[in-house]
């Protein structure tokens, strides 16, 4: 393998014999029954599971946060803070993690809010409840900027994934009750926005 150092940045590269190790023929294992990648030398099987995407519904008083993606999908788009869990991480810390990655926003985790399966893309998303520490927040580099909103003034034509519409609004439903049953996804709804749901 060949690294090279580019501006800051590090491309590897590979050569065809290392191309060709390690899983990379799609076929049912013994004892499976769906396709998966394997190796051919040593017969371990590469899993691949659906995503986890963690994120919040913070709140300043009776204000939301919010932050306008400065990053694609959906660039220019207003979102939850919200990203992908990193290994060795709890989903509380990973989503504490996005709120300041995106919003510079320090706060304390309350409980789980819902649990939102979109199986189109392979992905589960946790919303969790989350209060403020203060009211002091800025974009981070995933944000164009970010704003602290209050409900009935919310930027509800520019909502970046239908999952954040979701999660404003099972949030609404219960954010003067102290326990919660988590919600899942609304009735019909995958969060498929090719198909409409």
């Amino acid at each position: 393998m060949r690294v090279f150092e580019l501006r800051g940045t590090t491309r590897t590269t590979e050569s065809m014999a290392e191309r060709d190790k390690g899983p990379r023929i799609r076929e049912i294992p013994a004892g499976d029954n769906r396709q998966r990648l394997v190796c051919p030398d040593c017969d371990y099987i590469a899993y691949e599971n659906p995503k986890v995407v963690v994120g919040v519904v913070a709140t300043w008083e009776d204000r939301l946060l919010m932050c306008r993606r400065a990053i694609e999908p959906r660039k220019g788009y207003w979102t939850l803070p919200a990203g992908f869990m990193e290994m060795g991480e709890s989903p509380e810390e990973g989503a504490a993690r996005e709120a300041w990655e995106e919003a510079r926003a320090r706060l304390e985790i309350v409980d789980l809010l819902s649990l939102y399966s979109l199986s189109h893309i392979s992905q589960l998303q946790l919303f969790f409840r989350a209060r403020l520490l203060t009211p002091d927040v800025s974009a981070g580099p995933e944000s164009e900027e970010v704003g602290l909103f209050t409900f009935d003034n919310l930027p509800d034509s520019d909502v970046a994934f239908p999952s954040v519409r979701w999660a404003i609004d099972h949030y609404l439903q219960v954010r003067n009750i102290d326990a919660i049953t988590p919600f899942r996804n609304p009735t019909g709804s995958t969060g498929d926005m090719s198909r409409g749901r």
